[in-house]
């Protein structure tokens, strides 16, 4: 688990001092899906044990969840660039100086687009169905859950929907902070503790509370 000194607020101003003073916003496109969902109106309900993927799309989660399990789970904290070798292996895109944790939770690698020096802390549930990107330097911290899927509740099947998130540059995911499927983190925002995003965040916005709402503008003292 990260430390206050490593997950706090020190550390991560000292990271965003390095933020370019032209906070334009960044636009993102969203990322198609590498594995679409069974239709429920052929195989099934999901309340009668239908499956919502392959079977191909299952052995494949098996076999990473085994060799994260085995070859990255127990991993010492600073062997970074082992597990993001393993990431990539899996099909994650991957860029240069990310930090992934060996206790984060990654539902598919496939699914997974982390730009450089982007971080997921200790304990972050990615449950990429859809797809997850997270841009450069930006920080989701430890117990936070990134969920990409929902199900149409006016479906009787129940239908698995997947609505990717994208959390922009230069972002901050407090710890244990909830971000629903299809919202996207605007360039620099920040979602607090425990806040609940279920619709985006505009760019350099501090957010908190469950649903999350805007609090102040985020903005830099000069160094």
């Amino acid at each position: 688990m990260g430390s206050t000194s490593e997950w706090g607020v020190d550390m991560v101003d000292e990271r965003l001092h390095q933020a370019p003073r032209d906070r334009t916003e960044q636009s993102f496109e969203f990322p198609e899906t590498v594995v679409q969902p069974l239709d429920a109106r052929t195989s099934g309900s999901m309340h009668t044990g239908a499956a919502s993927f392959s079977l191909r799309n299952k052995l494949e989660r098996v076999v990473w969840q085994l060799t994260w399990l085995t070859l990255a789970r127990w991993t010492p904290p600073p062997l970074h660039k082992w597990r993001c070798m393993l990431l990539r292996m899996f099909g994650a895109r991957i860029g240069g100086n990310v930090r992934v944790y060996g206790s984060v939770e990654i539902w598919h690698p496939a699914n997974l687009v982390m730009e450089d020096q982007a971080w997921l802390g200790p304990h972050v549930r990615c449950y990429n169905q859809g797809k997850i990107t997270i841009g450069s330097r930006a920080v989701v911290s430890q117990y936070a859950y990134l969920c990409a899927s929902s199900h149409d509740v006016s479906d009787p099947l129940f239908q698995l929907i997947l609505k990717p998130i994208v959390i922009g540059e230069h972002a901050w995911i407090a710890a244990d902070a909830f971000v629903g499927p299809g919202v996207t983190v605007g360039t620099g925002a920040v979602l607090g503790a425990r806040g609940v995003a279920v619709r985006n965040l505009d760019a350099w916005t501090i957010y908190g509370g469950n649903p999350a709402k805007a609090i102040k503008r985020r903005t830099f003292s000069e160094a």
